[in-house]
Parts: structure tokens; C-alpha cells; sequence
């Protein structure tokens, strides 16, 4: 069952037509490349030896002729049976992108239930919430996934429905000491005045804080960051901040890495081999973050398009229907039916 759009069957590779262009380029570039080294080859020799010239010529009108009909004909069968295959017609999948705390936390299984349920693929890879944002408004997606609202310039364009509750944890390598943590000693260590595990009575070591972040701003993560934990700050760059790309290479560099530190959203965090550690003495579970003695909470949204198609409407309304929800619960997510 495919869920990603890494992840494609050997005998019969599915590609959403969204991304078909810039394959098919490559294939038409290869052809290009391998069609030059034939002539090449022809011009000099031919059958392992050289021949007169009107042989020659007689041999290159015939390599020319099978070469304009022969490539072009073996790339349309290419592209319509490999691009274009009978069973993944527009209507028979969606694509989704976006925010990797999703991906990981409910979205590849979600995506595997409404295929089980519908028929209906659903092609899912991570990026950021950024990512999603740009390739929904791009029209590379059928939806994305987000942990921030977009910006108020893109209202008219996208709908931003929420489908479910996330909170952010601040998580550490398996193997570090340290259970617990106050948000003003996260607060100085974003500051850069904790720079070693042993200001926090732990092993000494230079505390390696990653954070998510794209070229073309913050991340939801590190918007939730700033607003919830930072009170509007930025964090302080030093020789110990290593940005990533998404919050979801940020939680595989923190499994990597004893001395990581780093701030993600406990739907997907959970999933990974790292420690969650307790804030100011309360551990992060779906129960203290519904009662609101955890803090941080924050939304998850799905983000359509205002003239979203009717695949579109019936995944969003499967989402938010009370079987949608309770496929969340079980996948231990907060779901809207939790808190009201």
C-alpha cells in the first residue's frame, strides 16, 4: 500500500500526474543524451566496421528514420504506461504534503484507513508546514497539512480547517539523564545563557539544540515555539544551533545525538526513540494536556482550497466525522472530541 510518495511498487511505479513534468523531462533528457551517443557511434562505425561512404549514408538515413519514429514512439508508451497508468485516474487519489509533526503522527495511517475504506489512495510525504502551504497554492497538492495558520495574504485562496490537538514537548536523546525541565531554563537555553547539560545537573556536554526551519521562514514549529515558549523571541544562533529542514529531520537528529535538544509536537515525537521530558513536573500525555495542566497546546489543520474538488470534501469530511475521529484517538492523537 502506498502512503508516500518515496514508496512505489516495483511492478507498477504510480506518480502523481502533479509531479509528471519534471520526469518526464529527465526521461526525455536521457533519451536525448543516449540518441547523441548513437549517432556518435554510427557516424564512426557501424557492425564493428568502417564503410563507404554511400553505405554510410544509406546507414544513417535508416538509424535516422528508426530514431524519430522509434524514441518518441517507445517515450509514449513510457509515459502512458508508467505515468499514466489505468488504475490511478485523478479522482482515484489525493496528494498531501506539509507538516512533518502530521506526517509522522497520524497522517501516513490515516492515509492507509481511507484507502481501506474508500479505494481511494492517499499519497502523503512530509516537508514542513511551509512546504505544504507553497505547493497547495502552487497546485503540486490536493491538500496540506499544517501546525500554523497560513498567512491572512492566502485567505482567499485556502481554507484552514482544524482536525485534531497537538502540544509541544521538548525531547532528548534516550540516553541523557535529565527527566525534567522549566520552561525558564528552555527559555535560556534558547537565549544561549545554558550552553552545557551539567548547568541542568546532567553529564557534562555542550547542549546541541536543533531547530526547524525553512529558507523562507519559520517553521510551525518554530512559530509555536517563539509564541507559546519564547514570548515572541527568536532563539539565539550559536556554535550549538544547527537548523534542519523539518521538524521531522530534527526528531531524527535528536535520536542520533546524546548531547541533542530540540522543541517538536508530542503527535510525533512519540513515535520516535527519544525522551520527552516533563515540564515543570508534568509529563506530556493526552490526559494533563486536555485538562490543561500540560501546556503548550496547539491546533493541527488540514488546508484546502477555497474551490476544493469533491475527493477533497470527502476526505476532509471523513476527517472530521466521528469515525475520523476516533481513528485519530486510536492512533493515540488528541482528537476535536477531546477537548471542546
Amino acid at each position: 500500500m502506498i502512503t508516500n510518495f518515496s514508496e512505489y511498487p516495483n511492478s507498477s511505479i504510480l506518480l502523481p500526474q502533479k509531479v509528471i513534468p519534471d520526469v518526464q523531462e529527465k526521461i526525455y533528457s536521457c533519451f536525448s543524451k543516449t540518441i547523441n551517443g548513437i549517432i556518435t557511434i554510427s557516424q564512426r562505425n557501424c557492425g564493428g566496421r568502417m564503410q563507404s561512404s554511400s553505405t554510410h549514408r544509406k546507414t544513417m538515413r535508416q538509424n535516422f528514420v528508426q530514431l524519430v519514429i522509434g524514441v518518441p514512439a517507445l517515450a509514449a508508451l513510457i509515459s502512458l504506461f508508467l505515468f499514466h497508468p489505468s488504475q490511478a485516474h485523478s479522482h482515484d487519489y489525493l496528494t498531501i504534503s506539509g507538516c512533518s509533526v502530521s506526517d509522522v503522527g497520524y497522517l501516513r495511517a490515516l492515509a492507509r484507513e481511507y484507502e481501506r475504506r474508500t479505494g481511494v489512495k492517499v499519497f502523503v510525504r512530509g516537508g514542513g508546514s511551509v512546504v505544504g502551504n507553497e505547493d497547495l497554492k502552487s497546485g503540486k497538492v490536493d491538500l496540506a497539512a499544517s501546525c500554523m495558520v497560513p498567512d491572512s495574504r492566502d485567505s482567499g485562496e485556502i481554507v484552514c480547517i482544524q482536525v485534531a490537538w497537538d502540544a509541544l514537548v521538548f525531547i532528548v536523546h534516550p540516553s541523557n539523564p535529565l527527566d525534567n525541565i522549566s520552561l525558564d531554563a528552555v527559555r535560556s537555553i534558547y537565549a544561549g545563557k545554558i550552553t552545557n547539560w551539567n548547568q541542568l545537573h546532567g553529564a557534562p556536554a555542550r547542549i546541541r539544540v536543533f531547530i526547524s526551519r525553512t529558507k523562507t521562514g519559520l517553521s510551525g514549529v518554530e512559530a509555536s515555539t517563539k509564541a507559546l515558549v519564547l514570548n515572541g523571541q527568536d532563539p539565539v544562533e550559536s556554535p550549538n544551533t544547527f537548523f534542519a529542514a523539518s521538524s521531522g529531520i530534527v526528531e531524527q537528529l535528536v535520536e542520533e545525538t546524546p548531547a541533542g535538544f530540540a522543541t517538536t509536537g508530542i503527535t510525533s515525537a512519540r513515535k520516535r526513540n527519544v525522551k520527552l521530558l516533563k515540564v515543570n513536573g508534568v509529563a506530556p500525555t493526552n490526559k494533563a494536556i486536555i485538562q490543561n495542566r500540560y501546556p503548550l497546546k496547539r491546533p493541527l489543520y488540514l488546508l484546502v482550497p477555497a474551490s476544493a474538488s469533491p475527493g477533497v470534501k470527502r476526505f476532509v469530511d471523513f476527517v472530521l466525522s466521528r469515525e475520523g475521529q476516533q481513528f485519530l484517538k486510536s492512533q493515540n492523537v488528541i482528537s476535536l472530541q477531546d477537548i471542546k
